[in-house]
């Protein structure tokens, strides 16, 4: 199994865990699983797009932020400003915890299942 096979199944596994823990009833629990879970699905985005971009596009990112736009400028993903929003979500997730921010969060994250679905479409 080459590592763009193995990322696209763990992204896969991660991505179906997010949509089983967002189909359960809220709860502070089920909320701050979705919330892990979604940074967990978001960091296997980055860099599945980064190993698919320098696989078969020959285009080299470093960062989150870098492999989304550079994923828009390659067709990969239509351009949306709520990929790079995520990654300053999960940033604010990890080093800046609030009840608040978490229930924000959950709210928001059936839209970013969305896109995460969209963005295994594209790279298959």
């Amino acid at each position: 199994m080459t590592k763009s096979e193995s990322l696209q199944q763990q992204y896969k596994r991660a991505l179906q865990k997010l949509d089983e823990v967002l189909r359960e009833q809220k709860s502070e629990i089920m909320r701050d699983f979705a919330m892990k879970r979604f940074e967990i699905v978001l960091d296997l985005a980055w860099k599945l797009l980064k190993d698919f971009l320098e696989e078969k596009k020959g285009v080299v990112c470093n960062s989150p932020k870098d492999c989304f736009r550079a994923a828009y400028k390659s067709g990969i993903i239509e351009y949306d400003d709520l990929w790079l929003q995520m990654t300053d979500w999960r940033n604010e997730a990890v080093h800046t915890y609030s009840e608040e921010f978490a229930d924000d969060l959950y709210e928001k994250l059936p839209r970013t299942f969305e896109k995460f679905k969209y963005l295994e479409e594209q790279i298959k």
